[in-house]
């Protein structure tokens, strides 16, 4: 029989233990495709005596999971430890400087470090795979990388968070507002016990990341990612858009141009019509323009002990087969770096909301600000008042550069006739 391939694996929590699974109940499977066995042969985490559902006895134990580099019987480390920085880095630096392959979940380390390893791995003629690291389950990576590989690219984006997707879409079937529906996805494990990289957007921020540099060819730029997460959305907003025939999603938009690279994660009002608008619940989906192929679709389970393993055991698969190039599609050194792009120069239409004092003059007021910065309004809305005797007043704006609508907001900002700061959402084109 091929000798196996050997398996240094850090981290048994959810998706650790969900690769063992995966590779016990389909080892038959796996074995025919990889053209070999996969095993695992060793194993690290915090607590030793967790029961974790899976038989870890006949594994070997690490204490130092940064050891498990330089472990004499392993061909690939497979890192599920999480964190952009710590143990983690120091593992993936180390294995890949030894020239052993690589696989991870992290998109934080990949995201802030990416270029870093990917340079490194390429020196060492190392593998360095990361499938499970942006949307769970769903083949995104391979499919930009590898599938999409002979076209040019325009725009990728798409629904990058099963949190904030399943809070958003529990909001707009129930109508309750963003902090009840939060806690619930805590209880139910959807959602963690501080769920703020979640709900903040920095979590979409990080895959977007990713998804930008394997589909322009472009250098990790992580930092000139635009980030506004859903903590503000009110049920209102909800309701609001599904009146205009909207749905409210959080979805990452990266595009690249003679202007520079534009990257924003935000809520967005998206069409009944758009395939996006029926991604619900914790699922995750990816659209890419491409100028051959057209639009790519991907949809599924974005995160989850299954889904990620899954993706995990993927790579591995491929390692196993010898099938494996530069981590981002092509060299590090060949990646080009782009400039921000300016986000006032684009043209689209938008969502405002307000809550403001109940009394004459106040419409007047925010249609002058509209006015004077160039705002065309497409259709206005007031509600009835809040309990707190504020209203709402919705605004859509007619098509235009988006660098208007925020000269709008500046001249209203501390007026006294709102309450709190005003909600912008952009609508995504159909």
């Amino acid at each position: 029989m091929t000798e196996p391939l050997k398996i240094a694996l850090a981290g048994l929590g959810t998706v650790g233990a969900g690769v063992i699974r995966l590779l016990d109940a389909n080892r038959d499977l796996i074995t025919r495709r990889a053209g070999r066995p996969i095993e695992v042969v060793a194993v690290s985490a915090r607590d030793r005596a967790k029961d974790r559902g899976v038989d870890i006895a006949r594994f070997e134990w690490v204490d130092d999971t940064t050891a498990l580099a330089r472990h004499p019987g392993a061909d690939v480390v497979v890192e599920l430890v999480g964190g952009s920085d710590g143990p983690a880095l120091t593992l993936a630096r180390a294995t890949l400087d030894g020239g052993r392959a690589f696989v991870t979940a992290n998109k934080a380390m990949i995201a802030h470090h990416g270029l870093d390893l990917a340079a490194l791995a390429e020196e060492r003629s190392a593998p360095l795979k990361y499938e499970a690291a942006v949307a769970g389950g769903i083949p995104v990576i391979k499919g930009l990388r590898e599938g999409a590989a002979a076209n040019a690219l325009s725009q990728v984006y798409g629904i990058l968070n099963g949190t904030c997707n399943f809070i958003l879409t529990k909001m707009e079937e129930e109508g309750r507002d963003f902090a009840e529906v939060l806690a619930e996805a805590q209880a139910l494990g959807f959602a963690e016990a501080d769920p703020s990289f979640d709900i903040d957007g920095v979590d979409a921020a990080h895959k977007l990341s990713i998804l930008s540099t394997l589909a322009f060819g472009t250098a990790l730029a992580f930092d000139d990612v635009a980030i506004t997460g859903i903590r503000h959305v009110i049920a209102a907003d909800i309701a609001e858009a599904k009146a205009l025939g909207y749905r409210v999603r959080l979805v990452g938009v990266a595009e690249a141009g003679p202007n520079g690279l534009f990257q924003r994660v935000h809520p967005l009002l998206v069409p009944t019509a758009h395939p996006l608008s029926h991604v619900v619940g914790s699922l995750n989906a990816v659209v890419a323009e491409g100028n051959f192929v057209g639009r790519l679709f991907f949809q599924g389970r974005g995160a989850g002990d299954g889904p990620t393993a899954s993706a995990v055991v993927a790579d591995l698969i491929d390692i196993a087969r010898g099938e494996y190039g530069p981590p981002f599609a092509m060299p590090a050194d060949q990646l080009t770096t782009l400039p921000p792009a300016d986000a006032g120069d684009r043209r689209g239409r938008a969502y405002l909301r307000f809550s403001v004092v109940d009394k004459p003059g106040v419409l007047a007021e925010i249609a002058a600000a509209m006015r004077d910065a160039g705002v065309s309004i497409e259709s206005l809305i007031q509600r009835g008042a809040n309990p707190d005797g504020s209203v709402l007043v919705a605004i859509v704006t007619h098509e235009g550069p988006e660098r208007c609508v925020t000269q709008a907001l500046e001249r209203l900002d501390g007026s006294a006739s709102l309450v709190g700061k005003p909600m912008l959402m952009h609508i995504l084109d159909a």
